[in-house]
């Protein structure tokens, strides 16, 4: 492994260092640093609430579900569903095929087709919830904790920012121009490409009309 990342304190399993050169293989540099921010953010976040490694969590899947959280915005992982889906599946693909079992696979496959959604993640077991909570803190730091004093400067000495939001932006919003299938209506995909287009959503009932076959609208009158 490269000595950039010799003093990280990241899992140093075969897997883990694996999923580390995949990632950085196939994903911006911007991104590929965000993502090993977030686990370093998710050690952090987990430690404030009282989780420890080993005891309350596996830290060596924390990792993979951090590092390869945006996998679906690589070249390799641009398939046909929204970027989180897609990185899922890419991730879940390449653990089983470098032997991790498919229970755990799947811990990493929820971390990942979750981590837009932290209302439904932070509810799940530590390693789905610290993946979105580190990843969301890296973009923008919420809540109560707040970093030890020098502590940023020394993650981005060693993993610098290079515009990681605006090239996570134009990465999602590039991939749903080519594919507007990616961002469906009201999901943050879709929101970010309709910032940049321009485009009107349909309306709830617009929508439901593309279902004539049940009528729901026919002859109602709402109270609202």
């Amino acid at each position: 492994m490269n000595d950039t990342f010799h003093e990280l304190p990241i899992p140093r399993t075969e897997l883990a260092l694996a999923a580390l050169r995949f990632a950085r293989g196939i994903e911006d540099r911007a991104i590929f640093n965000h993502s090993m921010r977030s686990y370093l953010y998710a050690r952090f976040l987990g430690e404030r609430e009282g989780l420890r490694p080993g005891r309350d969590y596996d830290d060596e899947l924390l990792f993979l579900g951090c590092v390869l959280h945006d996998a679906g915005l690589s070249d390799q992982g641009n398939g046909e569903q929204s970027f989180d889906l897609d990185g899922a599946d890419l991730a879940a693909a390449f653990l089983t095929e470098h032997g991790l079992a498919p229970e755990k696979a799947e811990i990493v496959w929820d971390a990942i087709a979750l981590h837009l959604y932290p209302g439904i993640a932070g509810r799940k077991r530590p390693e789905i919830a610290l993946v979105t909570a580190g990843s969301g803190f890296d973009l923008g730091p919420v809540g109560p904790h707040t970093l030890p004093a020098g502590y940023a400067d020394r993650v981005h000495a060693v993993l610098p920012r290079l515009h990681a939001a605006a090239v996570l932006k134009d990465t999602i919003v590039g991939q749903a121009l080519d594919k507007p299938h990616k961002a469906p209506p009201f999901t943050m995909p879709g929101e970010l490409l309709r910032q940049k287009t321009q485009v009107t959503w349909p309306t709830w009932e617009q929508l439901m009309a593309q279902s004539p076959s049940w009528r729901d609208y026919d002859g109602y009158r709402s109270n609202t």
